[in-house]
């Protein structure tokens, strides 16, 4: 008996090492991407006005080019609050194989064939339902602030976060236009740095600060889209710890209590 609950108090401590370990593991390798400093998203996956917005803005700039097949419009209406009327008159433009408008229980693919993608894109545009997982809400927001005029390449534009990336900058007339510009910076000790920064030379509808409000919403909605069940996973995990920590505290004391007169 007292070896396995000192088996069992081993394994959790060993669990929790592993977690901690993955979490440092993941700040070590986010801060950053091609040189870049990933600026913080501070999003909030419980503002549903937020999320109403960025689904908005997704449809209207995104979901013309980019699917989310893992998702369906409908399990988003109600997760946001939106009827199903509201999803057909305002937020469903795609059609199905007949041509009919696609059913707010049809999942959210997109029109355009992979084959044409390619040819007009050079690649296929990524799916949208799990790119937050992959690539962390800090760089798709920091992706979607960093375009920047470039004439060598064929629709104009460039990105910081993503050199030489096929996509055009869609959300340019909310931002407006920006130029890069780097500056060489002498450390005092003969040693050149050079800095890059992008400077707004064509304002859009927006100013910088409704626009940082229109990519944070976005980012919110894709990070919301890659994990719809998150805020009741936190919201049990939260409730599975707080019993882990009852139990231990029990288990600890029945422990000391069931083995006091042996030691």
């Amino acid at each position: 008996m007292n070896t396995t609950i000192e088996t069992i108090f081993k394994l959790l401590a060993i669990f929790t090492i592993v977690i901690l370990l993955g979490f440092l593991v993941k700040a070590a390798t986010s801060g950053s991407h091609h040189g870049v400093p990933l600026q913080k998203a501070d999003i909030n996956i419980g503002n549903k006005a937020s999320l109403q917005r960025g689904y908005k803005y997704a449809t209207n700039y995104c979901l013309g080019c980019h699917a989310a097949s893992y998702s369906r419009y409908n399990r988003i209406g109600r997760d946001l609050g939106i009827t199903e009327k509201q999803l057909t008159d305002n937020l469903i433009f795609t059609s199905n194989i007949r041509g009919e408008q696609s059913k707010p229980g049809d999942l959210m693919k997109v029109a355009m064939t992979k084959t044409y993608a390619k040819e007009a894109f050079g690649t296929v545009p990524p799916d949208l339902s799990l790119l937050t997982r992959s690539r962390g809400v800090d760089w798709i927001y920091t992706y979607l602030k960093s375009f920047y005029k470039d004439d060598s390449r064929p629709f104009g534009v460039n990105n910081l976060a993503f050199p030489d990336v096929g996509m055009p900058h869609v959300l340019w007339d909310l931002q407006g236009w920006q130029e890069k510009h780097v500056h060489a910076e002498d450390d005092g000790h003969g040693n050149k740095h050079e800095t890059v920064s992008l400077e707004l030379s064509e304002p859009g509808s927006k100013t910088p600060a409704e626009y940082d409000q229109v990519v944070r919403d976005i980012t919110n909605f894709m990070a919301y889209l890659a994990e719809p069940v998150q805020q009741q996973r936190k919201t049990l995990g939260f409730f599975v710890m707080l019993f882990l920590v009852v139990f231990f505290v029990a288990a600890y004391f029945l422990k000391k209590e069931y083995w006091k007169d042996i030691h």
